[in-house]
């Protein structure tokens, strides 16, 4: 019975039009594919490499910021005048002294007042040094350190439901192919029975009606292929383009590098599916390694880094710097300085403290999440270990359905060779092991889809 419904359901799938150069493609194929040309996971790979970036840019904060400044003005006036009474005031001496200077002036052609800074220009390197900013430099370069640790854990998430998405797919297919195969093999089967009715017809031992009973299978068989191929066709399309892969509509208009797409095979089976229990893993280790659970620890933890940023706006500033440079109002020349700057936040206090305690409820609110959704994973997970052995006990049915249709269907054949039964009995038979088979095959498929989701959150 066993070879009967190997032969009726496993054979190999072979083209109408003659064998021709396929490209074959496994489901590992397809799940590379699919990373390599999938923009959402293109796009998440870009966001690590800018947060990266931006981890590097924080990095900076730790060293001095050296600058070059400079300086020029040019005034309708002297900025700085001084005269006699400037210096000595107003009484009797400088009354006094300011006639001799006046007169002085008028004599040697100098003016009585000294005036100066009506241009000048300064250029300088300057460096400062943060020596202590409250912690925030610090936090800072946690926060964008543990910014790449989202993304990888965000890249880690669209590569699973990818690598899910292209299996669904891939087995989408397959599980259409090998609908094709048994319509193709029950084609086979009516053919034949077409020809043995025909000649019992003539010599008289059958009706006109049963030969036409198998005419009429034989075409409904071939309208159910046609509409498959269409089927498969239409999958197929979905899952290449979910990968990347290029395929033409048209034979004539195909080539190595867009073969047709019926040229395209899937060589991977559901040929050996082990028991639920082979894949078992606790709950417990299952929920940790979850990327949703990670992503809410790493919440958790930027948002008490931001707590701690900004307890800094609350805590003195320190720094060092020094300055070198050319100076040119007065007198130019070149001078240099080192200085220390301490700045203590004094009004600040009350605004900081509300925030603090502002951010207090949101990592609260970040923790009654990771609670609840713990709680929910920890479900979905328990539900989808049901529904794998749901799944592989179903499979068991429907395995020993199809043996027990392979032997009727062989039972019956017998029968009608021997003349004990009309051909419409042999008929039906026929639809009910094709339709056990294609039972078969759709709980294979469901139940490697469980095991992928199961898998999946391991």
């Amino acid at each position: 019975m066993k070879t009967i419904f190997h032969m009726f359901v496993f054979l190999p799938l072979f083209v109408s039009m003659g064998m021709t150069a396929q490209t074959a493609l496994t489901l590992e194929d397809c799940r590379r594919m699919a990373l390599q040309n999938d923009p959402y996971v293109k796009n998440a790979g870009l966001d690590i490499y800018a947060a990266q970036a931006q981890k590097k840019e924080v990095v900076s904060e730790y060293f001095p910021k050296v600058s070059l400044n400079s300086f020029g003005f040019l005034a309708l006036n002297p900025v700085l005048e001084i005269g006699v009474k400037d210096i000595l005031g107003e009484n009797d001496f400088s009354n006094n002294v300011q006639m001799l200077v006046s007169e002085a002036a008028s004599a040697y052609g100098f003016s009585p007042v000294f005036s100066t800074m009506k241009s000048g220009f300064s250029a300088s390197v300057s460096a400062m040094q943060p020596v202590f900013t409250g912690g925030r430099i610090v936090a800072g370069n946690k926060l964008a350190a543990l910014g790449v640790e989202t993304a990888q854990i965000q890249r880690d998430m669209m590569i699973r439901e990818t690598g899910e998405k292209v299996e669904n797919g891939y087995w989408q297919v397959v599980s259409l192919e090998e609908k094709l195969r048994t319509l193709e093999k029950m084609g086979e089967f009516v053919d034949t029975l077409h020809n043995d009715v025909k000649v019992a017809v003539d010599a008289g031992l059958a009706v006109d009606t049963d030969l036409m009973q198998v005419i009429m299978k034989g075409n409904e068989l071939r309208s159910g292929i046609v509409r498959l191929c269409g089927s498969i066709r239409l999958a197929k399309m979905n899952l290449f383009n979910s990968i990347g892969q290029n395929y033409s509509l048209l034979p004539a208009l195909a080539d190595s590098l867009c073969p047709f797409i019926d040229d395209i095979v899937l060589a991977d089976r559901l040929d050996t599916l082990k028991p639920p229990q082979h894949y078992y893993v606790p709950e417990e280790e299952i929920l940790v390694s979850l990327e949703e659970i990670r992503l809410l620890e790493a919440r958790i933890r930027a948002e008490s880094l931001t707590k701690r940023m900004t307890l800094g706006e609350a805590l003195p500033q320190i720094g060092v710097g020094g300055s070198y440079g050319y100076t040119h109002a007065i007198n130019g020349r070149l001078n240099g300085a080192v200085f220390a700057t301490l700045q203590i936040p004094l009004s600040d206090w009350g605004r900081v403290s509300r925030k603090m305690q502002r951010q207090d409820f949101v990592i609260q609110k970040a923790v009654n999440e990771k609670d609840y959704l713990s709680a929910q994973l920890l479900l979905q997970i328990r539900q989808l270990w049901l529904d794998l052995n749901v799944a592989w006990e179903q499979l068991q049915i429907a395995e020993e359905g199809v043996s027990l249709a392979a032997k009727t269907m062989e039972t019956f054949k017998d029968r009608f060779d021997a003349g004990l039964i009309p051909v419409v009995e042999l008929l039906q038979a026929q639809v009910s092991f094709m339709e056990t088979s294609e039972s078969y095959f759709n709980a294979k498929v469901a139940y490697s889809t469980a095991l992928t989701a199961y898998c999946g959150r391991k």
